[in-house]
């Protein structure tokens, strides 16, 4: 049985976040810490972090599992392999924290090339929903900052002034210039969706992230069978159980899947899910989930051991004005890690 402690942080976003689901302005989450009971100088950290109206793990239901934890122990395997779906948010803190103990309490987990800041992992400009003169000042930021591949929260404002933004950015940069990834975050209907791709498809957009909610396999199916842009997965991967990953991903076949493993229940689930899609000729790329610099970092040197060679979705950690110093920064339109930096994780 392994001691167990939790303490609970607040990150503050540098602007309003906008996406389809409301704008975010505050990000609450548990930093935890391990401790191998046959060696109590030996600790591990992780991040508990939970999205909103997003993540399974409800807040209360995490607070409880902290007041048993932290009364009782635990042991961090077995909960992993029986809860990982249904709690996947403390499945990937416990699976952290555990990385972090066998390397004695090291934050470099998955030692490689990134880790040792010899190698940059090539990422995404996200821009955030905004008014539309705002979103139009943060794409130009995005690309004079060297960024080929801008993604876009699509879905809250009204779509033929988005879709004038996208034919805005497509009169200044041809699609070997700049690759669009739009994310929809599941805002448009079912009856519209296919109409609204037709009308995207003419800027040559790379992907389009969950452009219908999550839970309609069927309609999800024939938007990508009718394919006229590539369709990514995302909240339709969350909390399924393990034997139905295949099914679904053979039910619906999409073009790409993103994985995120906050809310896909770790690395270890995350693997999986691209175990499954690989055999089915389905592309993937790894993206964080408004995780601290610590979830982040995590996810980050786990992904740099995969080759993946499409841009990743890992430069949240710039969204917070009191994020936890780390070895992080963004270079060239590239995550890096400095391991001269050192962390300052106050736990």
């Amino acid at each position: 049985m392994y001691s167990f402690r939790a303490k609970p942080y607040t990150l503050h976003f540098r602007f309003g976040a906008g996406t389809s689901r409301g704008v975010l302005t505050q990000k609450h989450g548990w930093l935890i810490k391990l401790t191998d009971p046959s060696s109590p100088g030996r600790s591990g950290i992780g991040e508990c972090s939970l999205i909103p109206g997003l993540s399974p793990d409800l807040p209360e239901d995490i607070e409880s599992l902290i007041r048993v934890f932290e009364k009782e122990g635990i042991e961090p395997q077995m909960f992993i392999n029986s809860h990982a779906a249904q709690f996947p948010a403390m499945a990937f803190a416990l699976e952290m924290a555990l990385a972090s103990l066998e390397r004695l309490g090291s934050m470099k987990l998955f030692p490689s090339r990134f880790t040792e800041g010899h190698m940059g992992i090539p990422i995404n400009g996200l821009v955030w929903m905004g008014s539309i003169e705002e979103m139009k000042a943060r794409i130009r930021d995005k690309i004079e900052q060297g960024y080929h591949t801008i993604k876009l929260k699509v879905g809250a404002l009204n779509f033929d002034d988005e879709l004038a933004l996208i034919r805005e950015i497509r009169a200044h940069y041809s699609p070997t210039d700049i690759s669009l990834r739009l994310d929809a975050n599941g805002a448009f209907g079912t009856d519209e969706a296919l109409e609204k791709l037709e009308r995207l498809s003419q800027f040559h957009i790379h992907s389009i992230e969950q452009p219908i909610r999550a839970g309609q396999p069927e309609e999800m199916a024939r938007i990508c069978c009718h394919n006229p842009i590539p369709v990514a997965l995302d909240e339709e991967l969350i909390a399924v159980p393990d034997g139905q990953m295949q099914t679904l991903l053979e039910n619906i076949r999409p073009q790409y899947i993103i994985l995120k493993p906050s809310l896909l229940g770790g690395l270890k689930r995350s693997a999986q899910w691209i175990d499954h899609a690989q055999k089915l000729d389905i592309g993937w790329w790894v993206t964080s989930a408004l995780e601290s610099n610590v979830g982040l970092s995590a996810i980050s040197q786990w992904t740099a051991t995969l080759n993946n060679p499409l841009p990743q979705g890992l430069g949240t950690g710039q969204l917070y004005n009191n994020n936890f110093k780390s070895p992080l920064h963004i270079r060239e339109a590239q995550l890096w890690h400095d391991p001269q930096i050192h962390w300052e994780i106050p736990f």
